[in-house]
């Protein structure tokens, strides 16, 4: 079986995600190098884990949120879609079953909230993974009167936690939020199509899904 320490080892995948972030990088896009797709595969296995699921679906999970922005070599735009056709060539030379590649390329192909859907189980929990990365540690513009209102609300976010209630199906994202960089409703109003999509791959999961921010529930 290919595991997610094959992946990791695998230089056209690391290859990928390096260079990726970089262009992301060049165009002023926040981080999506290797601590931020190492915290989204820890955390995909982390939900189907607690949730119930096999440990096969959980390294599978594992596998997407590790693969999950590859697409970003080629163009942010679309990177998704692309991403999940790169996947699916890279599974296949190393000989990953038909069936299992079909699950990790929905779930990449489906994580970017403009187009994507918790089409799967994987797909779900990488939905709820990868948008609730949200932290200070991923902006790259150091001239703050440069910000941009993305990079104000990311800086502005000074811890970002998700946590699994297992027993009562209960997923919650917290956030704490310094409100002098950016208000709570101007966050709101930047991830709240995320933050549905969130809600909407929590229910797949049989959850309901909380965004508490400075200790008030807002969904």
């Amino acid at each position: 079986m290919i595991t997610l320490q094959c992946i990791k080892a695998d230089k056209f995948v690391n290859t990928f995600i390096s260079k990726g972030n970089e262009h992301l990088g060049v165009m002023g896009y926040t981080d999506h190098g290797p601590v931020h797709i190492g915290l989204v595969s820890h955390l995909c296995r982390e939900i189907m884990t607690k949730l119930g699921y096999n440990m096969r679906t959980a390294e599978l999970a594992g596998i997407a949120g590790y693969m999950h922005d590859i697409g970003n070599v080629v163009n942010r735009n679309g990177h998704s879609q692309s991403g999940a056709l790169m996947a699916m060539e890279i599974l296949r030379r190393l000989g990953m079953e038909p069936d299992e590649i079909s699950i990790i390329c929905a779930a990449i192909g489906n994580h970017d909230e403009g187009s994507g859907h918790p089409v799967n189980e994987v797909a779900a929990a990488l939905i709820l993974a990868d948008k609730s990365h949200v932290h200070r540690n991923r902006v790259r513009n150091l001239d703050v009167a440069t910000f941009d209102i993305h990079d104000r609300v990311n800086y502005a976010v000074e811890n970002s936690r998700l946590d699994i209630n297992e027993k009562n199906r209960v997923i919650t994202m917290q956030l704490t939020i310094d409100i002098n960089i950016c208000p709570v409703m101007e966050y709101f109003e930047i991830f709240l199509s995320r933050m549905l999509m969130c809600r909407r791959a929590a229910n797949f999961l049989n959850c309901e899904f909380e965004l508490i921010i400075n200790d008030a529930r807002l969904l």
